[in-house]
């Protein structure tokens, strides 16, 4: 998790820098984010499944 804090603090910091120097970001359109996380997504879903499968009845 911490990893991902330091990824997100990063990002806005470059952002920010982006603003003050009037420079437009170099970042995918939304659509290209949507998609990527889109491939997060399904690449949790296999182990996720997994779990499920092999979890013992109650």
């Amino acid at each position: 998790m911490k990893i991902y804090l330091f990824a997100l603090v990063a990002g806005l910091l470059v952002g920010v820098i982006y603003s003050l120097l009037n420079v437009r970001s170099p970042a995918p359109p939304v659509i290209a984010l949507v998609g990527l996380f889109g491939i997060l997504v399904g690449e949790q879903i296999m182990p996720f499944a997994k779990t499920l499968w092999n979890k013992e009845p109650a």
